[in-house]
């Protein structure tokens, strides 16, 4: 009999929640009737042994086609819906893509239109057989947040699944989640909801944040996950008191104590944790000890069988939970120790390593290097910010200066007279604790900040 961890998804359905459920703005699918039926159509064999790209515009109809998929594909290539339409040859080609699955809603494109083409329903039907799951299929991400053709990486369901342990608490589980999960943060919340026999609210795209909360509260979600800019966001609006969450998760960015003080005000009934992953290295560690970073004893052990190290100030991450691989090209993912590197630089603050910016996301202000993520942490400390976000001005002196957009908890934005004390109090924050070249040189007002696909603040430089 074959190891529970090792049965492709659609045999893992059906083992916890009875009644376990997905459900996005519009539909909703009883997970378990995959065990005998199909929203392919009755066409799944003719996906055995091919290299498929899912590329529905529904998170409803993607989560469907991944468990039907899940060892019958050879590869699977996960479409994210903001992938610029102009890459799509080279991706799929490099993928060696010879199947598509799409939905009604995806958008006509010939790229789709090579060998085997399927249309994914949000409607499960019974299906009297389906294809026998019987490989290790690959699943293949595109990293995020680069310019150019993005690149593809190649995971497998075990190591995408390791980090996965039963979800805490009594009773039925209800997960819920403001992230895409055609990227690594969603994907590791269906994954989580389909092992652990969970039901899962998805997030639609263009959905109101009070709609979606709202969606959450009545729905009844019990573990919510995000980026500190999805729950800034959240923590915003008056919807927020319609959730209560028994367990809240933060990843994808700097989880600052300012956004981890306002959760346990907000969420009081909620153990909270913030988790650090990437594309590439996947779940690196969780901490739930409120506190913003992670313990130095975290580095030069292996703990889960991660291995952590700091090199020229960046967080490096060896770990069995790693992607195996880039697909195509000849970039290289691991060093020959087998760590990544993933760009994101820590600082040792007594006994505990904080998270201070992007290597590739540095400002050069006159020689001296600027992350904005350090500024934003300083501002967002003051009582009537919310978010921030730190960007560079071009200068003819220094090169560059630093100037910074804030959105304030009331949601007014403007400038002049009625301002000038909160902005006065920002700055004095920030030459507090700040050098004199990181502190603004001008702050301005604003009602919200501009959030990617991702999930993260949109920054236009570096």
């Amino acid at each position: 009999m074959a190891r529970a961890e090792a049965l492709p998804l659609r045999q893992r359905i059906g083992q916890g929640f009875a009644e376990q459920a997905f459900w996005d703005r519009a539909a909703c699918a009883r997970i378990a009737d995959l065990r005998a039926g199909t929203a392919l159509g009755g066409r799944l064999a003719e996906l055995a042994d091919k290299s498929v790209v899912v590329a529905t515009a529904s998170q409803l109809t993607t989560a469907l086609a991944l468990i039907e998929l899940d060892g019958v594909a050879r590869r699977l290539l996960i479409l994210p819906p903001d992938v610029d339409p102009a890459y799509l040859d080279a991706l799929l080609a490099g993928a060696e893509i010879d199947a598509a699955v799409v939905d009604r809603a995806t958008p006509a494109n010939a790229a789709f239109d090579r060998g085997v083409r399927i249309v994914c329903d949000e409607v499960i039907v019974p299906a009297e057989r389906l294809a026998v799951a019987s490989r290790d299929t690959e699943w293949v991400m595109l990293t995020s947040g680069t310019t150019g053709i993005p690149k593809m990486v190649v995971h497998s369901r075990a190591g995408l699944t390791a980090s996965i342990k039963p979800a805490v608490g009594d009773g039925p589980v209800v997960w819920g989640t403001f992230y895409d999960i055609r990227r690594y943060g969603g994907l590791q919340i269906f994954l989580r909801a389909v092992l652990g026999g969970a039901s899962l609210v998805l997030s639609s795209a263009g959905e109101p944040i009070a709609e979606h909360l709202d969606r959450l509260g009545r729905l009844g979600v019990t573990h919510l996950s995000g980026t500190p800019s999805h729950w800034r966001r959240a923590l915003m609006s008056p919807s927020i008191r319609k959730i209560s969450p028994r367990y809240v998760r933060l990843s994808g960015e700097i989880a600052d104590q300012t956004v981890l003080d306002a959760l346990r005000i907000a969420l009081p009934q909620a153990s909270i944790a913030h988790a650090y992953a990437s594309t590439e290295a996947g779940v690196a560690f969780e901490v739930d000890d409120g506190r913003a970073g992670f313990p130095a004893s975290y580095i030069g052990i292996a703990r889960d069988g991660v291995e952590l190290k700091i090199a020229d100030g960046s967080l490096c991450i060896r770990s069995p939970r790693t992607a195996s691989r880039y697909l195509g090209g000849d970039a290289t993912l691991a060093d020959p120790d087998g760590f990544i590197d993933s760009g994101d630089m820590v600082e040792l603050h007594g006994n505990r390593y904080v998270f201070v910016g992007r290597r590739g996301g540095i400002i050069n202000i006159g020689g001296l290097k600027v992350h904005p993520e350090e500024i934003e942490t300083v501002i967002n400390r003051h009582p009537q910010v919310r978010m921030s976000l730190v960007r560079p001005k071009p200068s003819p002196i220094t090169g560059s200066i630093v100037i910074a957009d804030v959105v304030l908890k009331s949601g007014r934005a403007g400038a002049g007279g009625e301002f000038a004390a909160v902005k006065g109090d920002i700055l004095k924050l920030c030459r507090d604790a700040l050098p004199r070249h990181k502190v603004p040189v001008a702050i301005s007002f604003v009602p919200a900040l501009d959030v990617a696909a991702t999930g993260k603040l949109a920054r236009r430089h570096g």
